[in-house]
């Protein structure tokens, strides 16, 4: 789960915005998340990431409905998504930290399982609780059609996502006494135009950016059990190594020396 360090909520990113519709008792979020796909293509230029564009288009409508997910949950929570996919074969995987309005994540397209079917995997820590993990399957290759079939089994509420505009996106999900039949037989134009047609009342602002917070010292702490167990398996004959960050695929180098500095430091005195 996320660990990253304290984002400034004075810094540019993306504004969330949630609202209560007043009398059909559903939870509207939206967001333009153009700044962030900025964000997100500019990390990938700086690490070199190249993924396909297939994958690309695929992780950044998963991207949205990650975002508008995170918005709408508590602001103590901490949230990581997978989301497998067979055809193409890929994982898409989002990570966000709601008391820092960090997000990141990456595809990994490499590796990926062979299963039966598409694999919806969501995981959660509140506050300093345990993680609790849910897994549902799907079908298609849609992630806002993906996360929908997980909140209506795991959460077991109905939502709904709408694409309002190249890079803007709504989700509007169930609370209690609901108008099902009405969130059922919406469409875009009505959620567009819906601060003209219900009531709504603002819930909140929150401001997302892309961030990660790894850094060389959290990568040495990936390295650290295979160091102890096999210097030789990890480094081979090389002075130094390159690691992908797990969440967010940035390039970490780590040199033999720094590691057995590491190793050393760690160990318990005799």
């Amino acid at each position: 789960m996320p660990d990253s360090d304290p984002v400034n909520p004075a810094e540019s990113g993306v504004e969330a915005r949630t609202w209560f519709v007043r009398g059909r008792n559903a939870l509207l979020a939206r967001a333009d998340l153009g700044d962030l796909y900025v964000d997100y293509y500019l990390h990938l230029a700086r690490q070199r990431m190249h993924p396909a564009s297939e994958h690309d288009a695929l992780f950044k409508r998963a991207l949205a409905a990650f975002l508008l997910h995170c918005a709408s949950r508590p602001r103590n929570e901490h949230i990581a998504w997978t989301i497998n996919l067979q055809a193409p074969r890929v994982n898409l995987f989002l990570v966000g930290d709601n008391e820092s309005g960090a997000i990141t994540g990456r595809v990994f397209a490499e590796h990926v399982r062979e299963l039966p079917e598409n694999l919806f995997y969501a995981d959660v820590v509140r506050g300093g609780g345990p993680k609790r993990r849910s897994a549902v399957g799907f079908s298609g290759d849609d992630p806002l059609e993906a996360a929908e079939r997980f909140y209506f089994q795991s959460e077991q509420r109905l939502a709904r996502y709408f694409q309002l505009g190249e890079e803007d996106f709504a989700l509007l999900s169930e609370h209690p006494d609901c108008d099902l039949p009405w969130l059922r037989e919406l469409t875009g134009p009505q959620v567009e135009a819906l601060e003209n047609a219900e009531a709504l009342a603002l819930m909140e602002r929150r401001i997302y950016r892309w961030h990660c917070g790894c850094n060389q010292q959290r990568m040495m702490e990936v390295l650290a059990s295979p160091m102890r167990e096999d210097p030789g398996a990890l480094f081979g004959d090389q002075p130094k190594l390159e690691i992908r960050c797990p969440r967010c695929g940035a390039r970490h180098v780590i040199t033999r020396e720094a590691m057995e500095g590491y190793v050393a430091d760690e160990a318990p005195p005799q």
